[in-house]
């Protein structure tokens, strides 16, 4: 059993790992995203990456540890204003949930437009048939900690969630199984946008798939080769 502060070790440098994978999958370039970690030993308090740090550029030094009030309590650098906005009202909703992703992506986006949830379309959709939630809300700048809770109760218990105009956002009791869903999510998302006219497969048939891709080693396995073969 790891110790506390070796736990806070491991999720901090996984947080690096998922900024770094996320940067070399071409997203965040602008900034636009963000991935949290709870400490282990303040559970009221997050990790995430100073704002002023590029992804590519991801360190352990560059993380910022967040408490419940949005005050740095370690951690040299700037807050980002819209991770916090997000992620403690979700982290404070999900006790279960260690690690909250979101940021801008090439198929994610743009399918949130169109305000509908996936269907089970392909292998990987299956992983949110019955788990995931729609976010159906214009305000896709987030500024506060109200809109925040909004998208907490919308997520409700499930591990991702569409919002709508805006983008994808994954949840995970690792890091790295958050990063793995977020990933999975976004290929949904581009199988949705280039399928013409796709059939789903029944529910039954998706739910059978689920029980076998969805476990917490298939989201750590994804992990492993996320960061085998991009960084």
């Amino acid at each position: 059993m790891p110790s506390l502060s070796e736990t806070r070790s491991a999720r901090r440098l996984q947080v690096v790992q998922g900024y770094r994978i996320f940067a070399a999958l071409g997203w965040g370039d602008l900034g636009d995203g963000h991935i949290s970690a709870r400490d282990p030993i303040q559970s009221d308090c997050f990790w995430v990456l100073d704002t002023d740090c590029a992804f590519r550029d991801a360190n352990v030094d560059a993380l910022v540890l967040l408490n419940g009030c949005g005050e740095i309590v370690e951690g040299n650098g700037n807050r980002n204003d819209p991770a916090f906005y997000i992620h403690n009202p979700i982290l404070q909703a999900r006790p279960d949930v260690v690690s909250v992703a979101h940021t801008h992506t090439f198929y994610g986006t743009p399918y949130s437009a169109t305000a509908q949830k996936f269907q089970a379309i392909t292998q990987e959709a299956c992983i949110f048939v019955d788990d995931h939630a729609l976010f159906d809300d214009e305000e896709v700048q987030v500024q506060d900690e109200a809109c925040g809770k909004r998208i907490a109760a919308t997520l409700g218990k499930n591990r991702g969630v569409i919002l709508r105009n805006h983008g994808l956002l994954t949840v995970g009791t690792e890091v790295s199984q958050t990063i793995a869903w977020f990933v999975l999510m976004e290929r949904v998302a581009e199988a949705h946008i280039k399928a013409i006219d796709p059939i789903p497969i029944s529910h039954n048939a998706a739910m059978y798939a689920k029980a076998d891709l969805a476990t917490d080693e298939q989201g750590r396995h994804a992990f492993k080769n996320l960061v085998a073969h991009h960084l």
